[in-house]
């Protein structure tokens, strides 16, 4: 067996143990994690076309963004239609298996305190106020700010 097979077939492998395994453990449950039926009902095998024309596609992707960014040979192509899917679906494996465990971004709700309950004031802090900042814009209504952004008082990050 070529050692790149054994490479692409632990992308399905991993997204399998993800959905299967992983998200059911952290979840507690089994079926919120799977839909009812694919929405791709299959390929068809034994085509005996090209699915594809290297040539076109070299045009295309050479005007779409530029020139040496397309594929110059078939070879770099099929590596890159080889190697895209295995990646994504590693990244979407990992993804799915954080979400599994509710832990779905940066949330530094409790600070770090000194002995005498003292807020010492760290990056942290600067990033969750700018993540609140930001769901806050995306809300429909923007006027509304959360109470802890509207805080006179600033938190600095010098000692």
């Amino acid at each position: 067996m070529r050692p790149w097979i054994a490479v692409a077939y632990s992308a399905p492998v991993a997204a399998a143990t993800a959905v299967f395994l992983i998200y059911p453990i952290g979840q507690g449950s089994f079926s919120d994690g799977v839909a009812e039926r694919s929405a791709n009902e299959g390929y068809r095998f034994g085509q005996e076309e090209e699915t594809y024309n290297i040539v076109a596609a070299h045009g295309y992707f050479g005007r779409l963004i530029f020139q040496y960014a397309s594929f110059n040979n078939s070879r770099s192509l099929h590596f890159f239609l080889a190697a895209w899917p295995v990646v994504g679906i590693w990244f979407t494996a990992l993804g799915f298996s954080t979400m599994a465990f509710n832990l779905n971004g940066f949330n530094f709700n409790q600070s770090v305190v000194d002995s005498q309950g003292r807020v010492i004031n760290t990056w942290a802090d600067i990033i969750n106020r700018a993540n609140l900042g930001m769901e806050v814009m995306h809300e429909r209504n923007a006027h509304n700010f959360p109470l802890d952004l509207a805080a006179v008082e600033v938190p600095s990050i010098e000692g």
